[in-house]
């Protein structure tokens, strides 16, 4: 059982910033992939972004085309935490946004995850 809480949502004017948290409980850590997927109302769950375990590659990361070069994710390891540090926000980011934990290797779709945090609401206002 990983049980995951998220932080560091809010309300921000365009262009602006937010580092999103994700506190996670588990002796394990390291072996788990860590995802970002947000979601508005009457819409998917979708994808955003994602690191790998510390395990693998050399490259862990992995973002959607509406997140590169705007997010960054991270892990700390000994803070059982992984920030999404989200740039030049835009309004169609809003979304309440969710992390989700599974072993090894990050993907993109939402029945591979079976830890969710409960969410946190970003709201860009233009």
């Amino acid at each position: 059982q990983v049980d995951l809480v998220e932080s560091g949502g809010g309300l921000v004017q365009a262009g602006g910033s937010l580092r999103l948290s994700c506190a996670a409980s588990t002796r394990t850590f390291s072996d788990y992939a860590i995802a970002w997927f947000r979601q508005t109302p009457g819409k998917e769950r979708e994808f955003v972004a994602g690191i790998d375990w510390t395990g693998g590659t050399t490259d862990p990361t992995l973002y959607s085309n509406s997140a590169k070069g705007r997010f960054a994710v991270s892990r700390e390891n000994a803070k059982n935490s992984v920030y999404l540090q989200m740039n030049s926000l835009k309004p169609e980011d809003t979304a309440v946004y969710y992390c989700a934990a599974r072993a090894f290797n990050v993907g993109v779709t939402t029945d591979l995850y079976p830890y969710w945090g409960q969410g946190t609401q970003v709201t860009v206002s233009s």
